[in-house]
């Protein structure tokens, strides 16, 4: 697949993990609905919403607001099912400099890593798979699971598992493992964390799920001991360098195969750099789409700019100039 305030360039861009390319699904047919439609809010819900308590300071920007299903338990987990790999979803691609080559098959993964979220910021916009992102169902995003595939996802800390569907691409960011849809972290515990240690295993249609990994008994995971917690908590970096209009020296954040695929990050990005969006662009070369940040009057001030978004998101973009 595929993804994870508005985080502008000062550097809180740690924030959203899920700077996630989302293609336009052009098969010409509606993409398939795996997971069941998530409850809505009822005039006769016989209980109120549950509170939800933020620690993290952006990812409380990012939760439902007052959307909160009364019902946010019933909602089931994504059944597996068989159905054809995305079309183009499951490209080799670039983002800030890595390059990402997806699964293109079904087949047994295991891994431990940051598992994040994202909310309402991105609810309703497409995914990876031509979707529309419901932060209210169980699915997730993952740099190079195939798109669409089956997970389950464990945390340790409190033995809680959740079964998700993977339809969109993300996180990019340096440690983070996936990102998963609000729902599914609060079911896992850790919204208001914003991130936390979780292991991941494939589910295969058809596969009768074991006991999952994990004890309830295990040490929580302290705050302290989260690398995501400690960049949120960090004090802000000055501004960059103001980008110039003549030609100059950019910083390539992307670059694909399928214009569909390029369009989709950079509209993306332009969410999360504020006043910066406005220097975002697609640029065209042959079959290649590269999506750009810039420019910058000379070298110097690119590196510097680059070396910011390095320490904030733990990513090298490219500096090429034009």
């Amino acid at each position: 697949m595929t993804r994870l305030a508005p985080l502008m360039l000062t550097l809180a861009l740690a924030a959203c993990g899920t700077q996630a390319p989302r293609p336009v699904d052009d098969r010409g047919e509606a993409p398939p609905a795996a997971v069941p439609p998530a409850p809505t809010l009822k005039a006769e819900a016989k209980k109120p919403p549950p509170a939800i308590k933020y620690s993290g300071g952006f990812y409380k920007d990012d939760g439902p607001g007052d959307q909160v299903p009364a019902d946010i338990e019933a909602i089931p987990d994504a059944v597996p099912k068989a159905e054809p790999l995305h079309r183009f979803a499951n490209n080799p691609y670039s983002v800030f400099g890595r390059d990402y080559v997806p699964l293109r098959t079904l087949q047994p993964y295991r891994a431990r890593g940051i598992g994040s979220w994202y909310g309402r910021k991105f609810h309703g916009q497409k995914t990876s798979s031509g979707e529309p992102y419901d932060m209210f169902g169980m699915t997730a995003a993952h740099p190079t699971l195939p798109i669409p595939s089956y997970v389950r996802v464990s945390n340790p800390a409190n033995g809680k598992s959740v079964v998700v569907r993977v339809n969109d691409r993300g996180p990019f960011h340096a440690g983070r493992e996936i990102d998963l849809s609000w729902t599914a972290a609060w079911k896992l515990g850790y919204i208001g964390s914003g991130s936390t240690l979780v292991e991941v295993e494939s589910v295969l249609p058809g596969q009768v799920l074991a006991a999952a990994p994990g004890s309830a008994t295990a040490p929580p995971r302290r705050d302290e001991d989260d690398p995501i917690a400690k960049l949120a908590a960090a004090e802000p970096e000055p501004p960059l360098p103001q980008v110039q209009d003549a030609r100059g020296h950019f910083l390539q954040l992307g670059a694909f195969g399928n214009r569909d695929n390029a369009d989709a990050l950079r509209a993306r990005l332009a969410r999360e750099l504020g006043d910066l969006a406005s220097r975002l662009a697609v640029q065209s070369a042959g079959k290649l789409f590269r999506v750009q940040l810039g420019p910058w009057p000379d070298a110097a001030a690119a590196q510097l700019a680059g070396g910011r978004l390095r320490e904030s998101l733990g990513m090298t973009p490219l500096i090429v100039q034009r």
